[in-house]
């Protein structure tokens, strides 16, 4: 049998991961051309099939499952040498990073350049968007998830908890003013919140844990869209308040009612020790700790007109 590239290998990664040539392509920074070929290349000298073509994209034959396996072998091991050559002058690679569109963009996005300080040749990808990138499936390196996972090869740890309230402008206008109780939010208010059929995690249904009653009637699947239309004074939604209290055009409502979800760490079982996640995962442990008012922010009075 031929020798057989590495980079042949990574192709095959890269598409088992991400189930598509295009999103393998991107992931690797080559064309999908490039990743074809390879793939093509790989399985005539290994005279097997190892993926199928689906309407969704490439999925691994059975071959394929068991070829898998051995090549996220052979890249761990891989990565652990070029770490190890590399430790005398810093951690270098690429980390993908997975997490809710509000944390990664509020939260950890303002604060990543301190992560660079501490390690200025690490490349990090930072994926917030709605959904989660699974670990698990080799998606993503680590994410910050709402719950503990059910399954999956991975390793789970709670990190914090956080604190959702009610939200308004400052300059929102309505007849009667602010709501001071439910009764009052329920009577002339627009309420904005998420697209019920498109909620990617129940810890994301708000307004019913306020009351049952209160539905959103100005809907979009983006938690940064939902804090622009309460911020223009289009509507009343629930915003965690790293979000909201980090917004002075935006006043809370209702103290009695505040809302607790946590954020769950997750990395996969067979890379959590590389020396840049570990990295990653200590320096995100710090910014909740010391993030933890905007987290968790102390009960304000709040003026009610």
């Amino acid at each position: 049998m031929q020798s057989i590239d590495w980079t042949d290998y990574q192709a095959f990664l890269a598409v088992a991961r991400t189930g598509q040539l295009t999103r393998a392509a991107a992931m690797i920074k080559v064309d999908p051309t490039t990743i074809s070929r390879r793939l093509r290349r790989l399985e005539a000298r290994l005279g097997l099939t190892l993926f199928e073509q689906t309407r969704e994209g490439q999925v691994l034959t059975e071959v394929g499952e068991a070829v898998l396996v051995e090549v996220e072998a052979m890249d761990i091991s891989a990565t652990k040498i070029s770490e190890s050559s590399a430790s005398g002058t810093g951690l270098t690679g690429t980390i993908r990073v997975s997490c809710s569109e509000g944390l990664g963009s509020w939260f950890i996005a303002p604060r990543l350049t301190s992560f660079f300080d501490r390690c200025p040749s690490i490349a990090l990808d930072l994926v917030a968007n709605s959904g989660f990138l699974s670990p698990s499936k080799r998606e993503a390196d680590l994410a910050i998830v709402l719950s503990r996972p059910r399954a999956g090869a991975v390793i789970a740890s709670k990190v914090t908890d956080y604190t959702l309230r009610l939200y308004a402008a400052k300059n929102y206008s309505a007849e009667g003013g602010l709501p001071c109780t439910v009764d009052e939010l329920l009577r002339g208010h627009r309420l904005v919140g998420y697209i019920p059929d498109l909620i990617y995690a129940p810890e994301l249904n708000y307004l019913g844990e306020v009351s049952p009653q209160l539905q959103a009637n100005l809907r979009s699947s983006s938690i940064n869209a939902q804090h622009r239309l309460i911020a223009s004074g289009a509507g009343i939604g629930v915003l965690p308040c790293f979000m909201g209290g980090a917004d002075p055009a935006l006043v809370p409502l209702l103290p009695q009612y505040r809302i607790t979800r946590s954020f769950w760490i997750v990395t996969h079982k067979d890379t959590h020790q590389l020396a840049r996640i570990r990295a990653f995962k200590s320096w995100l442990v710090d910014q909740f700790r010391s993030g933890g008012r905007e987290l968790f922010p102390p009960i304000l009075q709040v003026p009610t007109s």
